[in-house]
């Protein structure tokens, strides 16, 4: 096979798989975790601290920490006296972001197995809530941003950072229109639209 008619099937191939993939939201499994443990343009740590503005003492909530790219650091913003809950679909996510987190010596988070269309937190619990490169993979994202709306505590923040070339790529007008509709109310963006964090806030 010519290299040009390879790499032109290799395009096509690819091209087809995202577009299944957008077309069938789903969480990466843990068998392709290199796709969130590669680094992370335009949606950098700096850019989410800045956005989100932690305080030590807070409870954060994130949402598909993936191998804990922001995890540890989210950890370390709210300490002493804070808590990070990591919410993953996926044991070993989980199991692997509570690894590296004692290798660093934080022992301020707590993992729980769950779907984000049925949060096991209590109403106006949460101080804020970060979803990166997740909330396109969720089905039913209305379900999953109600959930979120009713765990924040009024103004409580919501922090979602989106980075083109993901499949499941949500635009910074499709998240606002749709956290308005589940009354949280937007607030910023930092970033272009090709790699963005937008914040949130509850009422």
């Amino acid at each position: 096979m010519r290299p040009r008619t390879a790499a032109l099937g290799l395009a096509c191939g690819l091209g087809a798989a995202a577009w299944w993939w957008r077309k069938n939201p789903s969480a990466c499994p843990y068998g392709q975790r290199f796709w969130v443990q590669a680094p992370h343009p335009l949606i950098t740590r700096v850019r989410l601290r800045a956005l989100l503005e932690p305080e030590p003492g807070e409870r954060l909530l994130e949402i598909g920490p993936g191998t804990g790219y922001y995890s540890l650091d989210l950890a370390g913003w709210v300490a002493p006296g804070g808590t990070l809950e990591l919410f993953d679909l996926q044991p070993e996510f989980l199991n692997h972001t509570l690894g590296r987190a004692a290798e660093r010596g934080l022992r301020n988070l707590v993992a729980t197995r769950g779907d984000a269309t049925a949060l096991p937190y209590e109403d106006d619990s949460i101080d804020g809530v970060v979803l990166t490169a997740v909330l396109g993979e969720i089905p039913d994202q209305a379900a999953a941003l109600n959930e979120i709306a009713r765990v924040l505590r009024p103004g409580g923040r919501l922090v979602v950072g989106e980075l083109i070339g993901d499949p499941h790529f949500t635009s910074a007008g499709a998240l606002r229109e749709r956290g308005e509709a589940a009354g949280l109310r937007f607030d910023r963006r930092s970033g272009p639209a090709i790699g963005y964090f937008a914040r949130l806030a509850k009422p």
